[in-house]
């Protein structure tokens, strides 16, 4: 409760309310038509959005080993 005072000094309590516990909308369904793209997919080994796809993890990896080059001797001039 908040309470506020009148003019006259007198103190009055003011019942406000917590807000509801906010509960998060359901999420939409897929359409059907996206539905059976993604089976289809799927059925073809295909990669699926928003799916994990270890393909891509190994073809974004670093293909340069740590040392597997020497570090450079003389730093780089700036052209000078």
């Amino acid at each position: 409760m908040t309470p506020t005072y009148t003019a006259i000094g007198r103190q009055r309590r003011i019942f406000v309310p917590r807000p509801a516990e906010s509960v998060p909308p359901p999420l939409p369904q897929d359409p059907p038509i996206y539905r059976d793209l993604m089976r289809v997919w799927a059925d073809r080994g295909r990669t699926l959005p928003g799916r994990h796809d270890p393909e891509w993890i190994r073809l974004a990896a670093p293909t340069v080993l740590t040392g597997q080059f020497s570090d450079l001797r003389v730093p780089p001039r700036d052209g000078r």
